[in-house]
C-alpha cells in the first residue's frame, strides 16, 4: 500500500508547525515493494480501543504475505469486531504492476466464540472461492477477472496509485463476493497529526451509495496508511492511526 479491509477521525488544523516525523523510507510511488512494520493505535466509535500491526513480508520468488492484526482491550464495546486478523498471499509477478492474491484468511476471536474463513485464488481456473465459517450463500466460486484484489491489497494499491485529484478503480474479491470499488483522492494533501507525528498526507475517500465511508490517508514516503477510517451513518467506527513504522526483513 510501497505499502491491506481494514481509519481517521477529527480533521486537525491546516498551518500547525510540523512535528518531528519518521525515518524516511522509499518513496510511496516506487515501482518495487519493500518490506515494512507499521504500528497502529486502534480506535472504535472515537474512543481508544487497541493496538494493530500491518506488515509486509516478501516470501520466495515474487510471492509476498501482507498481514493486519488488530488487538481490542477486553471488555470494551467492540472488542469482537477489533479482535481480527487478516492476511493475503499475493504475487507481483505474474501480473507486471499488478497484485495478484493467492490466499486470503480472516480470523476472528472472542470470548466465547471464534471465526475463521480462508479464501484461494485460482488463477487458472479463474475463479475464487472461500471455505470455514462463511455463509452459504458465500460458499460458491467468484469468477476472477485481471486486477482482482482482497481487501487488504486494496490499502497497498492506494499507497501505489494516490495522485491528486485522481479516481481510483478497483474490484474487490474477498470473503466471498465481488464489489466494485471507486476511491477519489483529494485535489491538495491536508495536515494529520498521530500522536506526536505529523503527516502531510492525501485523503483518499471512497465513493459509497449508502451512509457507509472509507477513508484512507496516504503521505509520500510512508509504505503504509498514515490512517484508515471506516464511518457509517452513527459517526465513526473502526479508526487506524499509524505511530511507527520501520522497514524490514
Amino acid at each position: 500500500m510501497n505499502a491491506v479491509s481494514l481509519i481517521a477521525a477529527l480533521l486537525l488544523s491546516v498551518g500547525l508547525p510540523p512535528l518531528p516525523s519518521l525515518p524516511p523510507l522509499p518513496s510511496a510511488q516506487a515501482e518495487t515493494l519493500e518490506p515494512f512494520v507499521a504500528t497502529y493505535d486502534a480506535w472504535y466509535e472515537g474512543k481508544p480501543a487497541g493496538d494493530a500491526t500491518m506488515r509486509l513480508a516478501r516470501l520466495d520468488g515474487p510471492q509476498w504475505q501482507l498481514d493486519l492484526d488488530i488487538h481490542g482491550r477486553r471488555g470494551l464495546v467492540g472488542f469482537a469486531r477489533l479482535n481480527i486478523g487478516q492476511s493475503t498471499v499475493f504475487n507481483t509477478e505474474a501480473a507486471g504492476d499488478r497484485y495478484r492474491p493467492l490466499s486470503q484468511s480472516t480470523v476472528r476471536k472472542a470470548l466465547f466464540f471464534g471465526r475463521k474463513i480462508t479464501g484461494t485464488y485460482d488463477w487458472v481456473a479463474g475463479a475464487a472461492q472461500w471455505t470455514g465459517d462463511v455463509s452459504k450463500r458465500r460458499r460458491d466460486p467468484v469468477p476472477l477477472r485481471e486486477g482482482d484484489m482482497s481487501a487488504l491489497l486494496i490499502n497497498l494499491a492506494i499507497i501505489r496509485d494516490a495522485v491528486p485529484g485522481k479516481t481510483l478503480q478497483y474490484r474487490f474479491v474477498d470473503n466471498g463476493r465481488a464489489r466494485d470499488h471507486v476511491y477519489r483522492v483529494s485535489e491538495e494533501p491536508e495536515i494529520i497529526e498521530v500522536g506526536e507525528l505529523s503527516y502531510s498526507a492525501l485523503r483518499v475517500s471512497r465513493v459509497e451509495d449508502d451512509d457507509d465511508e472509507t477513508i484512507v490517508w496516504v503521505a509520500d514516503g510512508v509504505p503504509t496508511p498514515v490512517r484508515i477510517l471506516q464511518r457509517d451513518e452513527d459517526g465513526d467506527g473502526v479508526d487506524l492511526r499509524l505511530i511507527e513504522y520501520q522497514g524490514a526483513e
